[in-house]
C-alpha cells in the first residue's frame, strides 16, 4: 500500500494554541454541541420509525445460489437493507468505500435485519470483486429487471429499506447522494428501519420489539 504524499501545513493554517484550561473550556463547549446533534439524530431516526411504508413489486435477482426474488433476500429476517451499488466495471470507489465500512452482520441479524448489495453489474463480475475485497455481505444482479428503476436510482446509488409482511414487501425509507455517507455501522443501519435499534430508550411506535439498551450486544461469534 503506497503512503500518501504528505503536505506540509504553514503555521497559520494549524488550530491555534491555547493553554490547556482554554482547551478545556473549548472541548466543553464543542461536546455540548455534539450532544445536541445527536439528540437531534435520535428525533430524526424517531421520524425514520413513523414513516409509512409502500408496496414493491416482484422482481427476479441472481445472486450466489442461482435466480433470487426480492422475498428470498430478506433471508428469512423481517428487515432489509439494501444498498444499490453503481455499475461496473470500472467500480465506483465510492461505492466500494461504503461496502467497506459496512459492519459484521451478525449483529444485524440478531435484530431480524438482513443486509445486501444490489447492481445492475452482472452477477459474475460482482462476486468476483467481492472475493477480491473480501467483503461479507451478499451481492445480487438487477440486471434486466427494473428494481434499480423504481428504488430512483437508475444508474447511480442509493440505500432503501424495506420490511416484510408474510410474503407482502414494503419499502419504507430511502437516502442517496451524501445521505449514505454517515451510514455503515450497526447503528447507524439500524436507525434507518423502522424498528430501529429496538432498545426501550428509542421513542418507538407501540407495539414493536424492544429489549434494554445494551442486554443484546455480543461478540459476534456469540450470537
Amino acid at each position: 500500500m503506497s503512503t500518501p504524499t504528505r503536505t506540509e501545513l504553514a503555521p497559520e493554517a494549524l488550530p491555534p494554541i491555547v493553554t490547556p484550561q482554554e482547551w478545556a473550556v473549548a472541548a466543553a463547549e464543542l461536546r455540548a454541541a455534539e450532544k445536541e446533534h445527536m439528540r437531534a439524530g435520535d428525533a430524526l431516526a424517531a421520524r425514520r420509525r413513523r414513516m409509512p411504508m409502500v408496496e414493491f413489486g416482484s422482481y427476479t435477482f441472481q445472486g450466489a445460489d442461482g435466480p433470487a426474488t426480492l422475498l428470498d433476500l430478506f433471508e428469512g429476517r423481517r428487515q432489509l437493507v439494501v444498498y444499490q451499488f453503481m455499475r461496473g466495471p470500472s467500480w465506483c470507489e465510492g461505492c466500494c468505500m461504503f461496502t467497506d465500512q459496512i459492519s459484521e452482520l451478525a449483529h444485524l441479524y440478531t435484530r431480524d435485519t438482513t443486509m445486501a448489495n444490489v447492481s445492475l453489474s452482472r452477477y459474475e463480475d460482482l462476486a468476483a470483486l467481492r472475493e477480491r475485497m473480501g467483503w461479507q455481505v451478499p451481492f445480487y444482479s438487477s440486471l434486466g429487471n427494473e428494481f434499480a428503476a423504481d428504488c430512483g436510482t437508475a444508474e447511480g446509488f442509493g440505500l432503501s429499506v424495506f420490511l416484510r409482511d408474510g410474503d407482502r414487501v414494503f419499502r419504507t425509507y430511502f437516502t442517496n447522494n451524501r445521505g449514505v455517507e454517515a451510514i455503515g455501522s450497526v447503528w447507524s443501519l439500524l436507525d434507518r428501519t423502522p424498528l430501529g435499534r429496538q432498545e426501550t430508550w428509542e421513542d418507538t411506535p407501540a407495539g414493536r420489539p424492544q429489549t434494554a439498551a445494551y442486554e443484546w450486544w455480543r461478540l459476534h461469534d456469540e450470537y
